[in-house]
C-alpha cells in the first residue's frame, strides 16, 4: 500500500480537498504532512473506514462508504457473501456460549469451507483482534476478524455465520451478541468489500429478525441470499 495524496482522497471520497484538510486537522481522518503536503496511508485509510463501516446503521450512510470502497478495492474478482459463505460454514443454532467458545467455533466453521486449514491460528488472531477492538455492536451482531488477512492459511476469502438461540455477553463493555459473522479476508481489498456487504445486509429492515428465525443453517443461508438480491435491486 502507498502514501495517497489530498487530490487522490478528495477523489475517493467525493469531497472537495477543502472538506478533507477539515477533516484530517480535526482528526475525523488519518493523515500526516510530509514537507507540508497532507499524506495519507492508505492500510490507515482502510482502517478508517472499516470504523465507519462498524460505526454506523444507516443504510445511506453505508451505501456511500460502500461506494468509496467500490472506488479504492478492486471490483473484478467480487462475489457476493452467499457465495462466500457455504451452507457448512453455517451454524444454526450454534451451540457456544463464551467469547472464547464462539471464536472457536467460528473459526471451525470457517475451515469447513476447505479454504482455511488453521482454525487454532485464525482463532488466536481474532481473539487479539477483539481484545484491542471489539466488533460487537448494539443490534446483536459481532462481525468478528483478524487485524490483518491471514493469508498463509487462507486459499481465499471466506465467511462463517452463526446463530445463538440466545444472547451472549461478547465484549467488556456489555454488548449481548446472538449474531455472528467471522470475515477471514485473503487481502486488504477484500476485507473491505465483505465488510461493507455486510455492513449494508443487517441495515436491511428485518433482516435479521428473518436471520434469528432460521431454523438450520440452509435456512440462515437462503436469508443471505434473499436479502443480497433485495440490496441489489
Amino acid at each position: 500500500m502507498e502514501d495517497l495524496d489530498l487530490a487522490q482522497i478528495a477523489q475517493y471520497l467525493h469531497i472537495t480537498p477543502t472538506q478533507v484538510e477539515k477533516m484530517v486537522s480535526r482528526g475525523r481522518l488519518p493523515g500526516r504532512k510530509v514537507s507540508g503536503q497532507w499524506k495519507f496511508n492508505e492500510a490507515e485509510i482502510h482502517h478508517w473506514l472499516e470504523e465507519q463501516l462498524g460505526a454506523s446503521e444507516d443504510s445511506d450512510e453505508l451505501a456511500r462508504v460502500q461506494r468509496v470502497v467500490d472506488r479504492m478495492t478492486d471490483e473484478t474478482h467480487d462475489r457476493s457473501i452467499h457465495e462466500l459463505c457455504p451452507v457448512d460454514s453455517i451454524e444454526v443454532p450454534l451451540q457456544a456460549k463464551t467469547r472464547s467458545s464462539v471464536i472457536r467455533s467460528m473459526c471451525n466453521l470457517a475451515a469447513n469451507s476447505g479454504l482455511m486449514w488453521d482454525a487454532p491460528a485464525m482463532a488466536e488472531a481474532v481473539k487479539s483482534r477483539e481484545q484491542m477492538h471489539p466488533t460487537a455492536l448494539d443490534c446483536g451482531v459481532a462481525m468478528l476478524h483478524p487485524r490483518r488477512p491471514q493469508t498463509s492459511i487462507l486459499a481465499d476469502t471466506v465467511v462463517a455465520l452463526a446463530v445463538s438461540q440466545t444472547r451472549i455477553p461478547f465484549s467488556d463493555s456489555g454488548h449481548m451478541t446472538d449474531v455472528f459473522f467471522l470475515i477471514c479476508s485473503y487481502d486488504d481489498s477484500a476485507h473491505l468489500r465483505t465488510l461493507a456487504k455486510i455492513s449494508r445486509l443487517i441495515a436491511i429492515d428485518s433482516f435479521l429478525d428473518r436471520l434469528r428465525a432460521s431454523q438450520t443453517a440452509a435456512d440462515a443461508w437462503h436469508c443471505l441470499q434473499e436479502a443480497e438480491v433485495l440490496l441489489s435491486a
